[in-house]
């Protein structure tokens, strides 16, 4: 099961469109069950540093399947013995508004990061764009 460029575009727009109706510039990144970036797409106006974010959460998503139960000083060491696998690019999965995985059928296919408004915004971009799948 893959992740289609036409799948991570719909993804991409209905976390756009949801960021326009919540007031915010954001920039999105899809990428694929092994983190990789299918899509990067930047609303006008959006901070460029949001780039990196936004694909940071996606990788993080990709690798970890979602937030993970751990306390957060073992999250903590867990990402910095895993840094340097990703040349450091990579965002813990939270419930706070970190990125979020892509199911299909129970099987990782993907995730989605969202980066430009708050933790919250974000997750909230990430969810409405996946409901576009």
């Amino acid at each position: 099961m893959i992740l289609s460029l036409d799948e991570a575009n719909r993804i991409a727009e209905g976390a756009i469109e949801k960021a326009k109706a919540i007031n915010i510039r954001i920039s999105v990144a899809v990428v694929d069950e092994g983190g990789r970036l299918i899509l990067l797409k930047r609303m006008d106006g959006g901070i460029w540093a949001a780039n990196w974010g936004c694909h940071g959460k996606a990788i993080g998503a990709a690798a970890f399947g979602g937030p993970l139960d751990l306390d957060e000083g073992a999250k903590a060491s867990l990402l910095n013995s895993l840094k340097g696998m990703g040349s450091g690019h990579m965002v813990m999965p939270s419930e706070a508004g970190a990125g979020v995985p892509v199911y299909r059928d129970d099987v990782l296919i993907g995730a989605v990061g969202v980066g430009g408004g708050s933790g919250a915004e974000d997750k909230e971009c990430s969810v409405a764009g996946i409901a576009k799948l």
